[in-house]
């Protein structure tokens, strides 16, 4: 039979175990407000500040115009100002910009006869931007040729809009989100499964009690924290190449770029996942405290790294905290490679970070790793 005392005895004993093990009573109630004070000001579902580079080949008052009226809309950043289309798609390709307005050198006579051309270049690899930033362009051409059918009276003499605005939707024209997303998953794939697997690595050994036998080994802590991430990255190899490998077979998403390229800075990020999850194993005392760290280390992560929502958007100080993440330079590098086929000298700024965090943070936890038992 149920007995309230027996019950009540039971509630009390785990209440006390919870107050003991501070380390996950921290997480389990850290993770909820954390979670809702920076991500309620983080994901902005609204796209705006786009950056925006203007090539005015006119250099003309009328260009400028055309260019501050995208700027005032506030869904465009300007960027910079360039004097080439080849400038204006570098720019593009080295992710100093997400959009670029280009204006033909014959710009002012032809809005005086009423047949003005615009070109508007977007980076569509992200459909979510570049719907707003097509979109925002399409409306501020709109608002211009009514203002200047007003001015004219009505009208009058002109057969065709004054402006003609015309996009490009660069890298996925047809706007397709599996596009944006699958290569972006590589990265999330990686970081779950990586820091997940390591963050248990050492806890489950001692917690088994296989550390005691390795305390009487000559085994160093640099040889045991190697050996048990060698494994580890031939399992994001295989991961990265299965999920390129369905990425072609059923979202017919074909490399753009050098798949080795991909596979040497991949490298990087593998390491450096796994020495998040060393660093983990080392402060956390238990399987369930390692999962629980590593749950609030993969939410920020997802959430603000790019992946599922473009950074511009965030308040700048969550702007500044998604680049110490790094995911938030493996997804640039991913889709830079996967779907604009651009080279090491275009993605050097995100590769350099890579390059840094991962022997940092696998000397942390080679350092913070003790062969001890307490």
């Amino acid at each position: 039979m149920f007995r309230w005392s027996r019950f009540s005895a039971i509630a009390y004993k785990e209440f006390i175990h919870m107050r003991r093990d501070r380390l996950s009573f921290a997480v389990m109630l850290g993770i909820p407000i954390l979670q809702v004070t920076v991500f309620g000001f983080a994901i902005n579902t609204t796209v705006d500040h786009i950056p925006l580079v203007v090539c005015d080949l006119s250099n003309s008052k009328e260009g400028r115009d055309f260019a501050q009226r995208l700027v005032n809309t506030s869904y465009f950043d300007l960027v910079g100002w360039v004097d080439s289309y080849k400038s204006a798609k570098s720019y593009i390709d080295h992710e100093k910009a997400k959009a670029a307005a280009l204006i033909p050198e014959n710009f002012p006579r032809d809005l005086r006869r009423g047949e003005a051309q615009v070109g508007v270049l977007v980076d569509a690899s992200d459909p979510l931007l570049a719907s707003s930033a097509l979109s925002t362009v399409a409306q501020v051409g709109l608002i211009m040729n009514i203002e200047i059918m007003e001015e004219s009276g009505g009208g009058a003499g002109l057969s065709s809009p004054a402006i003609d605005v015309r996009t490009r939707a660069l890298y996925n024209p047809d706007l397709r989100s599996a596009v944006y997303i699958v290569p972006g998953l590589i990265g999330v794939i990686l970081t779950m499964t990586m820091v997940l697997i390591t963050s248990v690595a050492i806890v489950r050994e001692r917690e088994h009690g296989a550390l005691e036998a390795l305390i009487t080994t000559p085994v160093s802590k640099i040889e045991l924290m190697s050996g048990k991430i060698l494994p580890y990255v031939v399992v994001g190899y295989v991961q990265m190449t299965l999920v390129l490998m369905v990425a072609w077979l059923m979202f017919d998403i074909t490399p753009q770029g050098n798949i080795a390229f991909l596979y040497s800075v991949g490298f990087l990020f593998i390491v450096a996942s796994l020495g998040v999850g060393m660093v983990i194993s080392t402060i956390a005392k238990t399987q369930i405290q390692a999962m629980q760290m590593s749950f609030f280390f993969f939410l920020p992560n997802i959430l603000l790294s790019g992946f599922m929502f473009p950074i511009s958007s965030m308040p700048e100080i969550i702007q500044k905290f998604s680049q110490i993440l790094p995911l938030t330079y493996f997804l640039v590098f991913l889709r830079g490679v996967l779907l604009k086929g651009t080279g090491p000298a275009e993605l050097w700024p995100y590769i350099w970070p890579l390059l840094i965090f991962a022997p940092a943070i696998v000397t942390v936890g080679v350092l913070k790793f003790s062969k001890k038992l307490t």
